[in-house]
């Protein structure tokens, strides 16, 4: 990676780039915000330039970045192949995707069920708020581990109100190279390398 380009959703750990590279952190909450969402954060710098939807990118101009760095943030996203294709017009020709997402099985996520390639298609053919609360719901039943229904879907509410960022969708390895071959048939993107990387998995893409 080289010339100008951006960070989303960075926080407090944004990759470290090399001196002929130049990153603008966008994240979707003003720096007070955040710090209200991620209380164990509290003593941590979090790194914020622009606050821009990350999934749209509406600030910045068609072809104008070298690069885009997402680590951990396309599992936040309610419509990924939509976020794609924001990456994919915001990047110059030839320039560089770089994405880490977590793999389910070794983290909080690892009792939710993976979702299927089908259930992102239907979700960016036909909006993401058909499955909102059913994600919401998932996310506290197992990750919150509440087993009462009623308070579960208390909880859930309460979350989707305040628009929490959570997981709402989960890959292994093998189901989120699924979902990639899928996106760079319809987004002019290309795979150039993936790798399992411990609990997550990393990958490169170009703009084509």
């Amino acid at each position: 990676m080289r010339g100008k380009g951006l960070e989303i959703g960075a926080l407090h750990g944004p990759l470290p780039l090399p001196p002929y590279a130049h990153a603008v952190y966008v994240d979707r909450l003003p720096m007070q915000e955040l710090r209200k969402h991620y209380p164990d954060l509290q003593n941590s710098p979090f790194y914020v330039d622009i606050v821009d939807d990350g999934e749209t990118l509406l600030t910045f101009a068609d072809s104008s970045q070298s690069f885009v760095i997402a680590n951990h943030f396309l599992e936040h996203c309610e419509d990924p192949i939509t976020t794609l294709q924001a990456f994919a017009r915001v990047l110059q020709s030839g320039g560089m995707l770089y994405m880490a997402v977590p793999d389910k099985r070794f983290t909080f996520d690892h009792a939710r069920p993976v979702t299927s390639l089908q259930h992102i298609i239907d979700d960016h053919a036909f909006g993401a708020e058909r499955s909102r609360e059913a994600h919401y719901d998932e996310w506290t039943k197992y990750v919150c581990q509440i087993t009462d229904e009623h308070v579960c879907k208390k909880k859930s509410m309460e979350l989707m109100k305040m628009s929490y960022s959570i997981h709402f969708h989960v890959w292994t390895e093998r189901e989120f190279l699924e979902f990639l071959d899928y996106a760079c048939s319809i987004v002019p993107l290309e795979k150039l390398w993936t790798l399992q990387d411990g609990n997550e998995i990393l990958c490169i893409l170009q703009k084509q």
